[in-house]
């Protein structure tokens, strides 16, 4: 049986070795160092999200708002417990936490290049914007991970 429950700061070395093995996914050394996530959990201490196994996590969402809208970070589930619905339901529990906090619409960004992901996004409702361009600038230099 799949439990999910609510992510700790706990869970974070599991939660990062699952993301190292995900392939597709573009993390960081600062935004998603144990300090950085653990003050993500400290915003955000109800809407991120892990799927157990036994006690071993196998999934995870990271999502949180700013008030105004909800974003979702650095899903993934490992690829052995695919398409049993787990993905789904990291979603469905974000999303009503989300909605739990007054939050109406949730935004992602997803590499082009994911196929998976993108698939996945499509085939729960998420739409592709085609009429934003996509802008960041960093503060501080970040070493990026791609996985």
């Amino acid at each position: 049986m799949i439990d999910i429950r609510v992510m700790s700061i706990a869970d974070y070395d599991a939660v990062y070795n699952l993301w190292m093995n995900t392939p597709g996914m573009g993390l960081n050394s600062t935004d998603d160092s144990r300090e950085g996530i653990e003050k993500y959990l400290k915003r955000n201490p109800v809407s991120n999200f892990v799927a157990e196994d036994n006690g071993t996590i196998i999934g995870v969402i990271m999502s949180g708002h700013d008030g105004r809208r909800g974003y979702i970070y650095h899903i993934a589930v490992l690829p052995a417990y695919r398409n049993q619905g787990i993905a789904k339901r990291l979603v469905d529990c974000a999303m009503s936490a989300l909605d739990e906090e007054g939050i109406n619409k949730v935004a992602l960004v997803a590499f082009k290049k994911n196929d998976t992901g993108n698939g996945f996004w499509e085939s729960i409702g998420f739409a592709e914007r085609h009429d934003l361009v996509y802008r960041n600038k960093n503060i501080h230099v970040l070493n990026r991970i791609d996985t």
